[in-house]
Formats: C-alpha cells, structure tokens, sequence
C-alpha cells in the first residue's frame, strides 16, 4: 500500500464559527496543581501501569506487552515523572519569584502520585481552591476533557467534591510561551542542516503530534464551531505549526503527520504516519527532515521510542538528514507562559490582552458544553455541563 498523498501547509477554518470566550473573573486559589499522564519507574511498574492506562478495554496482559518494550528498552523507567518533578520545581521558582504565594503540588492519571493522593495533600495542607495546569496544550478527549474528568472522579473517590473546588487553565496550544522552544528548535535544526550541506530546497519539516481516531478529533472543540475535518485538535496544531514556520522565516515546504497509532486496524485513525511519511518523501526526491514534536510538552517515552528510535531510524534506512527538535520542557520561555496562565486566572485578565499566536486563541478558560466529549458524558471540572 503507498503512503498517502502527504498535505502541506494549514487548513481552511472559520475561527468566527467558535463562540466568544469569556475571561472568568479574578479569583483566590490556595494552590496550583499539575496533572500529567505519569509512568513506571522500575521494570516491576511497566505492567501495572499498562493496565491502569488500558482500564476498562479488556486488553490481555500479552497485547501490552507489545507496548512494555518501549519501556523495558529504557530499564522501565518512563522520563515523563523526572520531567514533571523539574517541571513542578521550576514553576513554583517562577511563582516564587513573581510572590504569588501558591503551592505546586503534582499529580498523575496513571501512576504515582494519583489524583486521588494530591487531592488529599491539598485537603490536608488546608486548600480548597486548586487551579490545575495540565501537560496538555491541545483540545481532544484525551488531551483536556479526560484530564477534567479525573479531576472530578478523584473528588468523588476521596470525598471531597462538596469541600473542593478545582478550575483549570485554558488550553495552551497558542500561547508564545509553548511556541517559542519550537521555533527555536526549527531554526536550529535548519542551521545546522545548512552546515552540514544540505539543501534547504531539498527539506522538508515535519510536524508531529499524537494520532487519534478520526471521531475523536472531529468531537474535539465546541460542537458548533466549524473546525475543518480534523476538528479543534487538527485545527489547532495545523495553525501553530504555521506560525512556527512564519517566525522561522525559511521557504522550506512543511506537514502535520501522527505517530503512535493504537487501536483495532479497522479504526479510522489520523493520518500520515511520520514513518510512511518519511519514506515517501524521501522517494520524491528530499534529502533531509526536521522532526518537530508539536503535540508534546516534554521528551516523554513517544518522543524517545516512536520519534528518537523508530522515525530516525526510518530516516537514516532512507539515507536521509535528519534531527529531532526538543520539546519544551522546561524551557525558561515555557515555565513563564504556564505561569502567565496561572496569573491570568488569578487576576482575571481581560482576554483582549491575553496573549495568542493563532485566529483560534486565545482558548476558553471553561470548556464549552459538549466539548471535545467521549462515547460516554461523564461529570468533568471545569466546564459547562455536560
């Protein structure tokens, strides 16, 4: 089968279609709480935590197994709890600085610390007004709708729902602080293209974001707005990766590809795969690729599998330049945007002066009725029922 005919550059949207988002007013929380996927941190871990991300579908033991390679090629250790402990530091450093006198206090979806246990850190610590900031930029089900209904199961699984009160930051796919190290990432990348002899007409940029099924992405954003066929999570990452290549300023042709497709074969998924995109550029004639993680926060184990072992394999099989641009981890210019966020909240800042790169920002800081919602409409904070 050949790969698909690959697109370039942004989608026709109608940001006009997306319904006026309204600042919340000014408001106290007693403390910030980051909330992140989590994951093992020793070989005994992988399996347990394969089971608590796979909850409720029935997969076997042997299917996720298939997947705990990814981890067991790394000791079993995933990346992504060390980044979020540098990542919690180095916020309340910025918080600190700012006097804002709030706590940052950490918990995961899928392992250790739990919701659950932050929110009973958070209730024993005397807080009852949490703003949570999600290593989510983008909105899906997934990304932003999951994460606030885990936030609302956990207050119910602790008994703390009548005594706690949790908002959360608007989502941040826009916002210059999370553009900033991709921009810098593109251009290094093509600088050093350039040293090495390569063609900037012979490249080709590569961004590159988690796929989901095609359902899930036309169901993400408000019902109502007219988003294009991959709806707010296409939308969004299409429009970024515009204004990345603008401040870059290189004429250099550029796509949106998915990686780590799971799932049955016989559901529709996004597509390209980066691999199957590589592949056919390099038989129409590029001769180097920049990989650029838009859809991540931090090198997290698909950034270090699916992108650093499999994509750069693929690209080397081809005889290709290639390099991977780092995501932003704690990059001071990230760290001062979420904290902005947390200042936006805080202060209720007008939405005229809150910054945003692209025609869909800024973001909603409640999430609209019906957004981004599942099979299943379950309770969520941080919203508009349902």
């Amino acid at each position: 089968m050949s790969a698909p005919t690959l697109p370039t550059g942004g989608a026709a949207v109608n940001p006009e279609s997306l319904p006026h988002a309204e600042p919340e007013a000014p408001s106290a929380y007693d403390a910030v709480l980051l909330v992140s996927f989590g994951g093992p941190e020793g070989q005994d871990d992988v399996l347990p935590f394969l089971r608590n991300v796979t909850r409720g579908r029935g997969i076997p033991d042997e299917r996720l197994e298939e997947v705990a390679h990814h981890y067991r090629a790394f000791g079993g250790v995933s990346p992504i709890n060390d980044q979020n402990r540098a990542l919690r530091a180095a916020l309340q450093a910025e918080i600190d600085q700012r006097g804002l006198e709030l706590p940052v206090l950490w918990g995961n979806r899928n392992w250790d610390p739990y919701l659950t246990d932050a929110l009973r850190e958070a209730h024993a610590a005397g807080h009852r007004r949490l703003l949570a900031v999600v290593t989510s930029a983008y909105s899906s089900y997934s990304g932003c709708r999951q994460y606030r209904e885990d936030l609302a199961r956990a207050l119910e699984e602790t008994g703390l729902a009548g005594e706690m009160h949790i908002d959360k930051v608007r989502q941040y796919f826009d916002h210059p602080g999370f553009v900033a190290p991709f921009v810098d990432g593109v251009q290094g990348a093509l600088e050093r293209a350039e040293q090495g002899g390569v063609d900037l007409a012979s490249t080709h940029v590569l961004f590159v974001t988690h796929s989901i099924p095609t359902q899930a992405a036309l169901a993400s954003g408000p019902p109502e707005a007219e988003l294009g066929p991959e709806g707010a999570y296409g939308a969004q990452h299409r429009a970024v990766a515009e204004v990345v290549m603008t401040a870059v300023g290189r004429d250099v042709p550029w796509s949106l590809v998915y990686q780590s497709r799971s799932g049955a074969p016989s559901t529709p998924w996004l597509e390209p795969d980066v691999n199957d995109a590589i592949t056919e550029l390099a038989g129409q004639g590029t001769k180097a690729v920049v990989i650029v993680p838009l859809g991540f926060v931090s090198d997290h184990m698909e950034v270090l599998w699916d992108l650093d072992e499999e994509a750069l394999t693929t690209a080397r099989e081809a005889d290709l330049w290639a390099e991977r641009v780092p995501t932003p981890g704690v990059d001071p210019a990230f760290v001062r945007g979420l904290v902005d966020l947390v200042t936006e909240r805080v202060e209720g800042q007008d939405g005229g002066v809150r910054p945003a790169l692209t025609a869909l920002g800024p973001w909603y800081d409640v999430c609209r009725p019906g957004c981004c919602a599942g099979r299943e409409v379950r309770p969520a904070v941080a919203g508009l029922a349902p």
